[in-house]
């Protein structure tokens, strides 16, 4: 028998089945919770990646800067399904302060790490705190929020995204120039109790509890099945090579582990990411837009600072500051988007316009050298982040709302997941072709005589610091080597860009709920457009 928390200042007790919407006040209140819980998040997100040059060069490690990202990524992809289904079954508020407490968890080991395996490892503690963070906050916008107002209140997050954006670079510069890197995890503590004060404090929502199994071997299943995928495109394949027989069964095995997951997803009471979800071509085509765009924003994200530290030789700080044009665009596409979708319902358009956006921005990354003027990388940093916040929370919303509300959690974690997953991936394979690339080039730009000297400027490549000490001429053969081996980064993702162009043409649009909407079928919409143009 069905027991009901007693109904809060968050609203009334909610309805079997039934929407639960909340009136504006009540849901500025807990989005208050939401933001804080999320910014905790995503400034780490920004913070680390203006840090990431100076760490790897402290402990002489290039070739592993890709796992400081892709283990966080790991553990936020992997954890994310479990906990949306988790907190379907036990309700939002309990599990988002979990989320925050492994979340701080990570940052106090990252920032006692004494090596760059360590700081992998407890990275990988912070991602799945991350993972809560992320997947939940939207989850409990689907709960309060009717679709057709979504798009107003997403400008609340884009301010939040913003404001990471905006402030990760920048303190995680001053951080890494004044106290040392390890600051920009122990400033997640301040933070992180504040958030958690707000969120005990006001995420207070009615839950309806109900009998529960958690599919414990499905999570098990996933996460072996996307570990398993990460280590051959980022380990073994770069290292022992992508016919030898390691990298070979590793990615047998991942075919194989994603196999199982989706017999054991078909016969659990209780999966994780329920199958049936996509049986809509809306979600289905939204999650593999999502999964797309993450594998190549993530390269944008990772290598810029790279490439303004190592070649264009500005320190943490001012290296933030420069990333503000890609900010700035993602803030001014966001926000005009979203309300322009609440007040239409309409929604299909932005993902089309932001996968043409997204592929123009990474064919002009890829044209960068080492004379590249500034304004003109504004120029594209900018055009990539308006291409990003044309989607990022668009497809969120176009997916929830085409699923059963007792399916919100764990479709709002499953799209999620998706983006992260493409984002570890892609990650992954960012990195294996920077390093691979970059001595191909190596090899073509050092004259015959000194090509004795390969190996010792890809190893220099290891660090920004000794980058910046070789004489010339092998600093120059170095930079140009490293400046070409990221231009074919930039170009990799093209291709799947291309994919995700197609989906966003070929996924359905169904007009979004409004307040008083009981929910609509998928399919529903386009049948009311098939009858009104018969009827004209």
């Amino acid at each position: 028998m069905s027991t009901t928390e007693p109904a809060t200042a968050s609203g009334a007790a909610p309805t079997d089945g039934g929407p639960n919407y909340l009136s504006h006040k009540q849901i500025l209140v807990v989005l208050g919770g939401l933001m804080a819980g999320m910014f905790l998040a995503a400034l780490d997100q920004s913070i680390v990646g203006t840090a990431l040059p100076r760490i790897v060069s402290e402990f002489n490690s290039l070739d592993k800067l890709s796992w400081v990202v892709t283990a966080y990524l790991l553990t936020s992809t992997a954890s994310t399904p479990l906990w949306g289904k988790i907190s379907d079954l036990y309700g939002r508020r309990p599990l988002f302060i979990a989320a925050i407490l492994t979340f701080l968890a990570g940052s106090v080991l990252s920032a006692m790490s004494q090596n760059i395996e360590m700081l992998i490892g407890f990275r990988a503690v912070q991602g799945l705190g991350a993972g809560g963070l992320m997947s939940l906050a939207f989850a409990t916008i689907g709960d309060v929020i009717p679709p057709r107002e979504r798009g107003k209140y997403m400008g609340y997050f884009g301010a939040v995204f913003g404001l990471s954006s905006v402030a990760g670079p920048l303190l995680g510069g001053l951080l890494t120039d004044g106290p040392g890197w390890r600051w920009i995890f122990w400033i997640n503590l301040p933070i992180g109790l504040v958030a958690l004060g707000i969120v005990s404090a006001v995420l207070k929502l009615p839950h309806v509890k109900r009998s529960h199994k958690i599919d414990y071997l499905g999570a098990a299943t996933v996460a072996a099945a996307v570990t398993s995928l990460l280590l051959a495109v980022s380990w073994s394949g770069p290292s022992n090579g992508w016919g030898t027989g390691t990298t070979l069964a590793l990615l047998a095995g991942s075919v194989v582990l994603a196999i199982a997951f989706v017999f054991i997803e078909l016969r659990v009471a209780e999966p994780i990411i329920p199958m049936d979800l996509f049986k809509g071509r809306i979600f289905s085509g939204y999650a593999g837009f999502a999964f797309l765009l993450g594998f190549a924003m993530f390269g944008a994200l990772i290598f810029l600072p790279l490439y303004l530290q190592a070649v264009k030789d500005l320190s943490p700080t001012r290296s933030g500051l420069a990333l503000l044009p890609m900010i700035v665009g993602i803030f001014s596409a966001s926000i005009p988007s979203g309300q322009l979708m609440s007040k239409t319902g309409r929604y299909k358009i932005y993902p089309i316009i932001s996968a043409v956006m997204v592929s123009g921005a990474m064919v002009l990354l890829s044209t960068l050298s080492l004379s590249t003027p500034y304004w003109q990388l504004a120029i594209y940093m900018f055009v990539m982040g308006a291409g990003l916040g044309l989607s990022m929370q668009i497809t969120v919303t176009a997916a929830q709302n085409s699923v059963p509300r007792q399916h919100m959690g764990s479709a709002t974690s499953t799209m999620t997941f998706f983006r992260s997953m493409g984002g570890a991936i892609g990650t992954a394979v960012y990195g294996a072709v920077l390093t691979s690339r970059l001595k191909v080039h190596l090899t073509d730009l050092v004259p015959q005589a000194a090509q004795g000297m390969v190996d010792k400027l890809a190893d220099a490549a290891n660090s920004v610091q000794a980058l910046h000490l070789l004489q010339q001429p092998m600093k120059g053969w170095a930079l140009h080597g490293l400046v070409d081996a990221m231009d074919d980064v930039f170009l990799v993702s093209l291709p799947f860009l291309a994919i995700a162009l197609i989906l966003a043409i070929i996924t359905p649009e169904q007009r979004l709920a409004g307040r008083n909407d009981g929910p609509k079928p998928e399919g529903e919409e386009s049948l009311e457009s098939s009858a009104a143009a018969a009827m004209h």
